[in-house]
């Protein structure tokens, strides 16, 4: 469920920012892709089982922070496009993994020597396979740091307020407290609409019903299983995914230096999932 999740928000990336470059509002983009995955889930909840859309005042409360903070994250990664390359995104958001495990360290969790090992071979294999071809911005770049640090701080709480609901329930109403946040940044900003077109709406349901339906519901069950510090180890793999995405569909080429720096990715992606220790060691 993890690598799935992880596969299905790879799409994200090189998607935002194709329909963005092609001149897509990013708010008002993320605006329409979260509401189409609401609405999703809400009529999956309905008709299936009701119950779980059931919500008591302490839930509210744990899904308000979390989701609050999820809507500032994923705002300020929609606008980042607009400024940097994908490439470079994708570059930065490889030391997310790392911000995740000094969160989950100082709330407790053991940081153990294989995790900083396979964060030092992840590292390695992003530079060697994105490389510093990008064009740094300082607004982008202050989006995508406030990206990264919200993200971590997201998945950190999911984990400690949030694993003992389930994990429909959780994820339906954190995408609607997202929604409702986007919506705010979306009117403060002139709430301005343009009829995306055929390739922009296609962008938007793949990223509504792939990237965001799909992949939060399997991210939450994953980490019922593996825990948080598990999947942020597996984020080299969707930086993989992204350049991959970018060579088939955007006929990008990958130098030697490049393929050697994925096959490291996947080297770090196969020792996060070898789980050889009890599960108490959060392996």
């Amino acid at each position: 469920m993890a690598l799935a999740s992880t596969g299905a928000a790879a799409l994200v990336t090189p998607l935002a920012r194709a329909a963005v470059t092609g001149g897509l509002d990013p708010v008002a983009m993320l605006l329409a892709r979260l509401s189409i995955a609401v609405v999703l889930m809400a009529v999956t909840l309905g008709l299936t089982q009701p119950g779980l859309l059931r919500l008591d005042g302490e839930l509210a409360k744990r899904v308000l922070l979390v989701g609050s903070i999820a809507g500032v994250e994923i705002c300020c990664f929609f606008l980042s496009l607009a400024w940097i390359d994908s490439s470079m995104s994708a570059m930065l958001k490889s030391v997310q993994p790392l911000v995740v495990l000094m969160l989950l360290a100082l709330g407790g969790e053991r940081l153990l020597p294989r995790h900083l090992a396979r964060l030092a071979v992840a590292v390695v294999g992003i530079y060697l396979l994105v490389g510093p071809s990008g064009q740094l911005s300082a607004l982008g770049l202050t989006l995508t740091g406030l990206s990264i640090l919200l993200y971590a701080i997201q998945l950190v709480l999911l984990q400690w307020l949030l694993l003992g609901y389930d994990p429909r329930t959780v994820t339906f109403y954190l995408l609607a407290v997202m929604t409702l946040v986007v919506a705010g940044f979306w009117v403060v900003q002139g709430a301005q609409w343009s009829d995306p077109g055929k390739s922009g709406w296609a962008a938007i349901l793949a990223m509504a019903v792939i990237s965001t339906y799909f992949a939060r519901v399997a991210q939450f069950v994953a980490m019922r299983h593996i825990g948080g510090s598990q999947i942020a180890l597996l984020w080299p793999v969707q930086t993989l995914l992204i350049i991959l995405l970018s060579v088939f569909f955007l006929h990008e080429r990958l130098s030697v230096y490049q393929w050697a720096g994925g096959l490291l990715v996947l080297i770090s992606a196969g020792l996060a999932i070898n789980r050889r220790h009890a599960p108490q060691e959060q392996n």
